[in-house]
């Protein structure tokens, strides 16, 4: 009979290791985050029924989203409205998540006589509180209401309170026998002198005058819609140069430029103009050069830019531009800056304005519509001088703060 062989299933350990003695550490941490939640109004709030809440927004701490829920009748039924109830909850998904939580109701007197419940203290005792979505944190009888109406954490008919959690994480530390610095990708910078020195180009584009020289691989890979045009089975006849039209030579090569670099260029250096507006027109004119050509990223680029410089003078004129390439964020932007009373009549007042009206018709019905709605939101609070209660529910029936 042959020999049989055994395999070992851990082999051992080589001469320089055995009988070391090797060592590692389990390291927990809190990571620590805050919210403060204003109540105005509160004596409206009583009466919407036991097990009824009012969010906060929600707040990210150790990389989870947060809300404050406050119950102004309380949220057990055996207590009969008796108490105000107030909670922290998960509003991630998540399950298995450790926390901590202390709940403040300040004292708006002056006096600093704060009331304070917090289990940070008190982790030796039970340790951090283990939630799933939906969880929550918080204490049902959290203070008797005929007592909080008459003391001195209600002024004006508002309650302000902080919360802090403290979101517990782990994890095992050993020691580190070497470490190696890695330089960040230069791949971009790479590309971009591929352009900048022009060697190996093979499709040239002529656009309003300019001829511009570019690689049809790095096209392709960059562009679907290039890709099309230079290997696709409907391919241009001649991809040696290619004419383009309706684009301005300043924006094709702003165009270039990202699709080599992977970033934007200096619009004030490349057209030669100091001017905030200039910026301002050739993120217009690149968003639109972005959606011809199928560059989401630089879509988005151009979108967050003029998101961040919507002004009376530009607000129309992006707008249209939004609706007309389905920018759904930069279009919510301009619709909530137009829709100020403030605003519109300045707005109505421009050039751009007049092209809304031509290009987009259909958005000045959503335009008027969310002017009635600023309005009516404006109306309402200064009726009752507080911030509007939303109806609305989540899967479980539990009332839930709805946006604008």
């Amino acid at each position: 009979m042959g020999r049989v062989l055994h395999e070992t299933p851990n082999p051992p350990l080589s001469s320089s290791t055995e009988g070391a003695t090797t060592s590692s550490t389990s390291v927990m941490k809190t990571l620590n985050g805050s919210h403060h939640f204003k109540i105005t109004g509160y004596s409206q709030s009583k009466g919407m029924g036991v097990g009824k809440y009012i969010a906060s927004d929600m707040f990210m701490v150790g990389g989870y989203l947060w809300a404050v829920y406050f119950y102004p009748d309380g949220k057990s039924p055996e207590d009969n409205a008796a108490y105000v109830s107030l909670f922290i909850a998960l509003a991630s998904e998540g399950t298995g998540v450790r926390a901590l939580f202390e709940l403040t109701l300040l004292d708006q007197s002056g006096k600093q006589r704060h009331k304070v419940h917090s289990h940070f203290g008190r982790t030796l005792e039970s340790g951090p509180y283990t939630l799933k979505y939906r969880g929550s944190m918080g204490y049902k009888r959290f203070f008797r209401r005929t007592l909080l109406e008459q003391s001195d954490y209600l002024k004006n008919d508002c309650l302000s309170v902080h919360c802090s959690v403290g979101v517990v994480t782990s994890h095992t530390e050993g020691p580190k026998f070497y470490s190696i610095a890695v330089p960040p990708s230069r791949i971009g910078h790479h590309f971009g002198q591929l352009l900048k020195i022009g060697k190996g180009t093979d499709v040239s584009f002529e656009v309003d005058g300019e001829v511009f020289y570019a690689h049809k691989l790095v096209l392709a890979a960059r562009s679907p819609v290039f890709r099309a045009q230079l290997f696709g089975p409907m391919k241009e006849q001649n991809t040696k140069q290619i004419k383009v039209e309706d684009i301005e030579a300043p924006v094709f090569k702003a165009l270039l430029h990202f699709m080599y670099w992977d970033s934007l260029p200096d619009m004030q250096e490349l057209t030669g103009l100091d001017s905030k507006w200039v910026t301002t027109l050739m993120s217009q004119h690149l968003l639109a050069a972005a959606d011809r050509y199928g560059l989401e990223r630089l879509r988005l680029l151009c979108e967050s830019n003029l998101c961040e410089d919507v002004t009376i003078n530009t607000a129309a004129t992006t707008l249209a531009l939004a609706e007309q390439h389905h920018c759904f964020q930069l279009k919510a932007v301009c619709l909530k800056f137009v829709a100020v009373p403030e605003n519109l009549r300045a707005v109505m007042q421009t050039d751009g304005f007049v092209y809304l009206k031509e290009s987009c018709p259909s958005v000045m019905t959503e335009l008027l519509e969310y002017v009635a709605r600023v309005i009516e939101h404006s109306m309402y609070v200064c009726k009752h001088g507080i911030e509007p209660i939303f109806d609305g529910s989540d899967a479980n029936g539990r009332r839930v703060k709805q946006r604008l």
